[in-house]
């Protein structure tokens, strides 16, 4: 279109007699508005960025015009005119416009209104109402019948749009006929506007001295505002040029100053305006920055293209729109605009219009959109920091007001207003895919197939306005059950919930989801998707407060069951075209029947019988007296009562009305294992182990052959510092549950609980057998069919329980024979038969009690505790032994018959099995028949080899290990400690000053 404008200007110089008579005043109809469109939207703050001086839109508005006026203005100063649609109604044919006395610019502008406006049509505006309701440019009341209509320049239809006074409009455009006749040939881009109309408006030109301080105040704060607030290039803090101007305009906003070309303070201004305004990037002067900088020229820009509506119809573009816009963009060189920037602020100002306006006029909303697109092309055109920066401003502004009522689009339309439903989601989704795709780094680090902008959107928007609306009916049908709970068998308030979700999905799929699908191929489907993971919240909340299958919970779950079968039917519907033919959505869906219901109501069964049962174990095993006598297999009739129990529960279990029984086996298996575990846990406990019952080590000390300990362990005479037993030893040998007898008898129960449990898994598959609802693969495999935790815990029970036995007969039941009789004093006169003796009673009463199946076990720990207890009468018996060397062979005689017993002439445990536990005393006893010097000698080696050289100068006291073998410094210094000779007496004196008392 800028062909139709060339050689024009705004202005009112002479252009012939009919312009000149027709130009100098407007239509009396015409009114310039007092408040400005942008105040009716306070809701919704321009992103176009905030200025950081004190200016009213007013200011932003006279400025903008003073822009507009001096860019449009040539070197020739011709009048810029226009003739309005109407005007040309006189014109009765084609000789007539040809003969125009206006000339060809002036009749091509006319008949370019008159046609459709190219902008309007290309964004789908409609022109001003009829009636009064006109575009400003349109012809106005006439001087009278028969005579022309008046025809408006450019510039005096900006003049009204933009509520620009006439007296102000005279003012400043004598002033810019004074700056062109003074600087003439120079470009409009190049001269800083509001410094020359200082300098060349002076009081006089205005009304009043008020009037003119007002506009002089107004001039500075702009200057301020282009040069040190918002700079096109940023200012250094420590800028003397600007600091001066600053104070200049600080000093002048409290006292206006003289504006003549002498006066020294204007001078000081003009020289530092002009200096910050040549500032540029590359060093080149080529333009003036004193109004390019952000976003300063984004609000005086926006002012300008707001002239554009119809002042009587705000939701209208004025007709003219092509030819303002033409001359709009003209200010582009000043405001250091371009196409880009100009697309951006065009949409923010439609959209913005849309939304002040009440959001009645789809066709703002739809240009608005229109508009968007091509910002969108910009958008992959340029990564100009500075330009995203706004854009991504102006976009969040956009898409955060439509995502308002897109998150709960069902609050905001319904029929009635779906269109305008249309259009709000096709502008926040290409806002959206502008944000995501052109600005977001996170989008470009991604592949961009992996992402999905638009559908992701309506997806959020889907989800959470189904869910607002979701938390909306539930509410409702709490109110409509508190409503009729006076009324007989009143429906429960999920099946009322049930039913209004049912209309909601309906209505979703008629109203919502075909505009939706647009975007998202399976719009329905995501939405029923979202209304069954809700109600599926209310639902399970209610199943699991359900105690019994009561007529309002079968209303319920029926209710929910129908529910579900007609959203499972909306998703299917919608996602027979998909790939995977709706399977994505239905894995949304899981199901919530009224089987699942009776399942839980099972588990809750179960979970109560395996409570009693656990009651019932804690009640009788505090009762259990462990007694021997009690029946003839020696096991407690705790653990034939927990059988019992176990047997009926599972009997019980199977007898259930139910369908699932394989399903939920696993559940009762699993509670009934662990209550058999926890009676075997129970059935151990407080029994002891090894540790508890082996005596602590005496220290080191040196005994000679008058040295006797007297009553070692005897109960008339006290020690003078007897071996210490574990503190548990008193408190199990003051309980009879915890007697070797009543020992036997708990093995023997964890023994007949450990082979019952075969039984029983046998039954239970017979019972999965029978049951109706099984299939082979149900009782094919044991998974979920097994006790899977207490076979273990028998097996551990039962290992711990031996041990406890063996430990607990020889070191605490025996001690008196083994720890207080055995080679105490002289050796050959206290050797090991009274053990024996007592032993061989003991392993009688064992075998005789024990289960058969756990009896060689248990006599293998007695025989391992006896090599154990051997050992630490000869190495940590205390001082109470001493032996010579002719004492070994009593010793080895002693072991010998120690082996015997439990070979009992190959009646007893094989002789592979006592070789395998008799190994280290077998290496230890020919220690006490090796000479003393061999000992020491032996000794030294070995300690030097674990010790190294630090050993060479003083042998350290090895510790005690416990671990015996003839290599190790700890036994070998042990046998010297118990060696009854000289030498022995001479080395361990010399080398640890041992004592011979304890």
């Amino acid at each position: 279109m800028a062909h139709l404008f060339r050689d024009l200007s705004l202005g009112h110089s002479k252009r012939g007699t009919t312009a000149t008579a027709t130009t100098t005043t407007p239509p009396k109809t015409l009114s310039i508005p007092t408040k400005p469109i942008t105040a009716m939207a306070t809701d919704l703050p321009s992103p176009l960025g905030q200025l950081s001086a004190q200016l009213t839109d007013s200011d932003l508005r006279l400025t903008a015009y003073e822009i507009f006026v001096a860019a449009c203005r040539t070197s020739t100063g011709k009048a810029l005119t226009f003739t309005s649609s109407s005007a040309s109604s006189h014109l009765d044919s084609p000789t007539q416009h040809a003969n125009s006395p206006n000339g060809s610019p002036a009749l091509q502008r006319s008949l370019t209104s008159a046609a459709a406006s190219k902008m309007k049509k290309a964004l789908g505006l409609k022109s001003p109402g009829s009636g009064s309701k006109k575009s400003p440019g349109s012809g106005g009341s006439g001087s009278g019948p028969g005579k022309p209509k008046r025809v408006m320049t450019v510039g005096e239809l900006m003049r009204i749009q933009m509520g620009i006074s006439d007296a102000m409009d005279s003012r400043v455009r004598r002033a810019l006929l004074r700056i062109s006749a003074s600087q003439v040939g120079r470009r409009i881009e190049s001269v800083v506007v509001p410094l020359e109309l200082l300098q060349q408006l002076k009081s006089s030109d205005f009304t009043d001295k008020q009037e003119y301080d007002a506009w002089q105040k107004r001039t500075l704060k702009i200057l301020e505002a282009g040069l040190l607030l918002h700079p096109h290039l940023p200012l250094d803090k420590s800028n003397n040029t600007a600091q001066r101007l600053r104070q200049i305009i600080h000093g002048a906003l409290d006292r206006p100053f003289e504006t003549g070309i002498n006066n020294e303070t204007m001078q000081v201004l003009r020289s530092a305006v002009t200096t910050l305004a040549s500032r540029s990037s590359d060093g080149l002067y080529d333009s003036s920055h004193w109004a390019d900088g952000l976003p300063l020229n984004l609000r005086l820009y926006e002012r300008l293209l707001e002239a554009c509506f119809d002042l009587h119809d705000e939701t209208s573009v004025i007709d003219e729109v092509d030819e303002l816009m033409e001359h709009i963009k003209k200010t582009w060189t000043i405001l250091g605009m371009n196409q880009m920037l100009h697309n951006l602020c065009f949409t923010w100002v439609l959209f913005h219009r849309f939304v002040a306006t009440g959001q009645v006029e789809l066709d703002l909303l739809y240009a608005a959109d229109s508009q968007l697109a091509e910002v969108a092309k910009d958008s992959k055109a340029t990564k100009d920091p500075e330009y995203c920066k706004i854009l991504s401003s102006t976009l969040t502004s956009i898409l955060g007001w439509a995502e308002k009522r897109l998150l709960a689009y069902h609050d905001t339309f319904d029929s009635s207003n779906i269109d305008t439903m249309q259009a709000i989601v096709s502008l926040g989704v290409v806002a959206a895919k502008i944000l995501i795709e052109d600005i977001s780094n996170e989008y470009r680090r991604r592949r961009k197939s992996e992402v999905d902008v638009a559908r992701n959107r309506i997806d959020t928007y889907i989800r959470s306005s189904l869910r607002t609306a979701f938390a909306q009916r539930m509410e409702k049908a709490d109110s409509s059950r508190r409503a009729s709970r006076h009324q007989p068998n009143p429906l429960p308030v999920l099946a009322i919930l049930a039913k209004d979700v049912g209309e909601l999905a309906v209505k979703e799929k008629q109203v919502f989801s075909p505009i939706l699908k647009r975007w998202h191929p399976f719009a329905a489907g995501v939405a029923v998707a979202t209304l069954h993971a809700c109600y599926a919240n209310e639902i399970k909340q209610f199943i699991s407060g359900i105690t019994e299958l009561t007529p309002d919970a079968v209303q319920v779950l029926r209710a929910a069951d129908k529910l579900e079968k007609d959203l499972v039917l909306i998703a299917v519907e919608d996602s027979v075209d998909s790939d995977d033919g709706g399977k994505a959505i239905i894995r949304e869906m899981p199901p919530y029947e009224a089987e699942a219901a009776i399942a839980n109501l099972v588990k809750v069964w179960i979970k109560t019988r395996v409570d009693r049962m656990k009651e019932w174990v804690d009640r009788n095993l505090q009762q259990e007296v462990w007694n021997p006598q009690v029946n003839e297999e020696g096991y407690a009739p705790s653990a034939v009562e927990v059988l019992r129990i176990l047997d009926e529960t599972l009997d019980a279990f199977f007898q259930l009305p139910i369908p699932m029984h394989p399903a939920l086996l696993p559940d009762l298996m699993v509670g009934l294992d662990r209550c058999l575990q926890y009676y075997v846990t129970k059935a151990k406990s407080g029994c002891g182990s090894r540790n508890t019952f082996v005596p602590t080590m005496p220290a080191l000390t040196r005994c000679t052959m008058g040295s006797k300990f007297q009553g070692f362990g005897k109960k008339k005479e006290k020690s003078p510092n007897p071996q210490k037993r574990n503190s548990q030893v008193a408190t199990l040998n003051g309980d009879n549950s915890f007697g070797i007898p009543q020992l036997c008898v708990r093995i023997n129960t964890l023994q007949r609980i450990r082979s019952e449990l075969e039984v029983l898994e046998k039954r239970t598959i017979t019972h999965l057998r029978n049951s109706e609802s099984a299939h082979v693969e149900d009782f094919s495999n044991g998974l979920g069919k097994k006790f899977e935790l207490t076979p273990a815990a028998c097996v551990e029970a039962i290992q711990q329980l031996c041990e406890a036995v063996a430990y607990k007969m020889i070191f605490h039941d025996l001690s008196h024979v083994l720890w207080d009789g055995l080679y105490v004093g002289e050796p050959s006169s206290s050797r090991i038969e009274p053990f024996l003796d007592e032993l061989e009673k003991n392993l009688l009463i064992i075998s005789n009690t024990v289960h058969e199946r756990v009896r060689t076990r248990i006599i293998t720990d007695i025989m391992r505790a006896s090599f154990d207890g051997f050992l630490l009468v000869l190495l940590a018996g205390g001082p109470s032994r001493a032996f010579a060397r002719q004492d070994s062979q009593i010793i080895e005689d002693d072991f010998k018959s120690l082996k015997d017993l439990f070979w009992a002439n190959g009646d007893g445990l094989p002789s592979e099995l006592i070789d395998k536990f008799s190994t280290t005393v077998r290496g230890v006893l020919p220690l006490f028949r090796t000479d003393t010097e061999s000992l020491v000698e032996r000794f030294r080696r070995v300690t030097l080899e674990s010790y190294g050289s630090s050993a060479r100068s003083r042998l350290p006291l090895p510790p005690t290990s416990g671990q015996w073998n003839p290599t190790e410094p700890n036994t070998l210094l042990r046998v010297l400690c118990y060696r009854n000779d000289e030498a022995a007496t001479k080395f361990l004196k010399k080398t640890y000053n041992l004592p011979k008392k304890l």
